[in-house]
């Protein structure tokens, strides 16, 4: 009767393993998975004239997931709440050209690589500003908040006790305008972003490239819960394999 007990037992205790597990299978899976971007920074992301989601990082997305065989729901999010709602479970993928960083490692994962930039520094064509009056003897320099443009304006000016003013700015077209309207001195911006700014705003110019070696990657919340990482990693593989992805940075990028 004991040997009896202690096989039933066991098959109980399994038959509770294989159902745990197939809860947590089932689990790890959704239908949509939801993609927080901040929408206003061509050419990685921006709003189109027909009101569309468009630019290279939302592209890529979509291809991705195309190949990967899931839906996705991009979502109009403020740069500064994405790695926040993404650590909290509220989004699935941050995806507004996010430097990799240590810090912001200890909350969330990120993807391997995709793309490089520095920072440029923008100014006003008739300023007679260079790099370097530009960033110092009391300018006022704008970035948008939660950005890595911002953090290198607080650790490499002002808490080196440079006289300068930091105006942060909920996206970086509203500094770039107030640059324009002569609100600011300049702006500091990744510098694909700002080739970007300049061919639209004539009246300003880039001074200066300041040369951090960033790399942006696609974050998901930390311990990657639904395997998107390696799903990311794999497609973004088969589509430069296929020359899909020139196709894309052409597109955003030009030659």
């Amino acid at each position: 009767m004991v040997r009896r007990k202690t096989g039933l037992v066991l098959a109980a205790m399994v038959f509770v393993v294989l159902v745990l597990g197939g809860a947590v299978s089932l689990a790890a899976e959704k239908e949509v998975y939801v993609v927080a971007s901040d929408i206003a920074w061509p050419p990685f992301e921006w709003v189109d004239e027909a009101g569309d989601y468009v630019g290279f990082d939302l592209d890529v997305m979509r291809a991705i997931a195309n190949l990967e065989g899931y839906k996705i729901e991009i979502r109009d999010i403020a740069f500064d709440s994405i790695i926040a709602g993404v650590k909290a479970g509220k989004y699935d993928i941050g995806a507004s050209g996010f430097t990799i960083t240590d810090k912001r490692e200890e909350v969330i994962d990120f993807s391997e690589a995709y793309w490089k930039s520095d920072q440029a520094v923008l100014v006003r064509k008739d300023s007679g500003l260079n790099i370097i009056t530009a960033l110092s003897n009391g300018r006022a320099i704008g970035a948008q908040r939660g950005t890595t443009g911002a953090d290198w304006i607080q650790s490499n000016l002002i808490d080196q006790g440079i006289d300068i003013e930091l105006k942060l700015y909920e996206t970086y077209p509203l500094a770039v305008l107030d640059l324009v309207n002569g609100n600011l001195d300049a702006v500091v911006q990744d510098e694909p972003a700002s080739q970007i700014s300049v061919a639209k705003q004539k009246a300003i110019g880039i001074a200066g490239v300041i040369v951090t070696g960033e790399e942006f990657g696609f974050l998901v919340q930390q311990g990657d819960p639904y395997g998107l990482l390696a799903k990311i990693s794999e497609a973004m593989k088969e589509l430069r394999a296929s020359g899909e992805w020139d196709k894309l940075v052409t597109k955003y990028f030009g030659e």
